[in-house]
């Protein structure tokens, strides 16, 4: 009893130290993401080049997501790859003030996702075994709400930095900077469980996967290539405004959008663990599909300011939950692997999900939340006959 209650300390201190990590990180990044696209916009970048730099830099660290989610299940550690991967990101974070045109732009971005898809899986296989099945959600739910918090205190700082203190964008850059090396501090404290290495092989692919897995995956991707970059809500909402609110309104609305993640992040993990994953990402798939039907018409702020709240309840009920629900239908042998597959499908996914959405921006901003409609209406219809 007095092991069983020393390892469930262990996994809380776990869950909040690696919330921390998030937290402070996602400071650095959530400083960075609302202005990036209409940093990308002022050095001559168009909807192309967003849809490009939203895109590539997930498929190419795709790999990484899986290969690291392997590697940490084969050598029975996964804390190398955690702490590598979040410095990476904070490294290319600090050089987005020196970038002075989009491809530069697009090879930092490709980098911090590489950072990204280093830590992701191992992170997850860290968190999933810091907490039981029927915890899982909640334990989920907890890391991302301490993710999107930072969300909205990096959002904030943006805007203050932006607003109030006229700072451009390369000095808001730096600063994100210093917060992503902040981050890697907490990690240090992190301890994982003791595993032995195993005598397993790398199968890029679902063949080794659970049936119900392989098919969740092959949903889910499906859902990630109508599920376009947020770069295309905040450039939809810019067309709206101009002068300096056209960059100050942007930031507020994905404050917004970053507050409504966070405060329906643990409920929404709560609620998945109490009435079933499926139930839950059913019911994010379809709210997508009606949020994109409200960018089509938003004319108005009060349209944008209720279409960012629930585009961040939709980000709730389906980011945290579909990993929990990847974790769940896997075996814990292989939970690293799963969880890498997982990643690396979806963000292979993302790039021509950033290519489509850019092109049809281009011929018109209207026309990526068509696709993306749709696209949710195919998934959740499928999705409703998963078993």
């Amino acid at each position: 009893m007095k092991d069983k209650g020393k390892n469930n300390k262990e996994g809380i201190k776990n869950i909040l130290l690696l919330g921390t990590v998030s937290f402070l990180n996602d400071i650095a990044s959530k400083i960075i993401l609302p202005i990036l696209p209409l940093f990308i916009k002022s050095i001559g970048g168009g909807g192309m080049a967003v849809g490009i730099i939203s895109g590539l830099g997930e498929s190419i660290a795709s790999l990484f997501k899986m290969l690291a989610g392997f590697l940490s299940d084969k050598y029975g550690k996964r804390k190398p790859f955690v702490f590598g991967g979040y410095t990476i990101s904070a490294i290319s974070k600090l050089f987005f003030a020196f970038a002075s045109s989009w491809p530069q732009v697009l090879l930092l971005r490709s980098l911090e996702r590489l950072g990204k898809g280093i830590r992701s899986a191992p992170r997850d296989a860290i968190l999933a075994a810091s907490s039981t099945k029927t915890k899982r959600g909640k334990s989920f739910g907890i890391h991302r709400a301490m993710d999107s918090g930072g969300a909205v205190l990096g959002a904030i700082i943006a805007f203050v930095l932006f607003w109030y203190l006229d700072f451009d964008f390369r000095k808001i850059f730096l600063v994100a900077g210093i917060f992503a090396f902040l981050s890697l501090i907490p990690l240090i404290f992190v301890k994982e469980k003791k595993q032995k290495p195993k005598e397993i092989s790398l199968k890029i692919g679902l063949k080794k996967l659970p049936k119900n897995l392989r098919i969740f995956i092959i949903i889910a991707t499906l859902f990630a290539l109508g599920n376009f970059s947020y770069m295309f809500f905040v450039l939809k909402s810019q067309t709206y405004f101009s002068g300096k609110f056209a960059t100050g309104i942007p930031i507020l609305l994905y404050i917004l959008y970053n507050t409504s993640y966070t405060l329906f992040a643990v409920p929404a993990g709560v609620l998945s663990d109490k009435i079933g994953r499926k139930k839950v990402l059913f019911l994010g798939y379809a709210l997508f599909g009606l949020v994109c039907l409200g960018f089509i018409f938003a004319k108005s702020t009060g349209m944008f300011v209720l279409l960012f709240i629930v585009f961040g309840l939709n980000y709730a009920l389906v980011n945290a939950n579909q990993r929990a629900y990847v974790s769940d239908l896997a075996e814990e042998k292989i939970r690293g692997t799963a969880l890498g597959t997982f990643h690396m499908a979806i963000s292979l996914a993302s790039l021509p999900a950033g290519i489509i959405a850019g092109f049809l921006f281009d011929l018109n901003p209207t026309f990526p939340f068509i696709y993306g409609a749709l696209i949710s209406l195919v998934v959740t219809i499928i999705f409703g006959f998963f078993r």
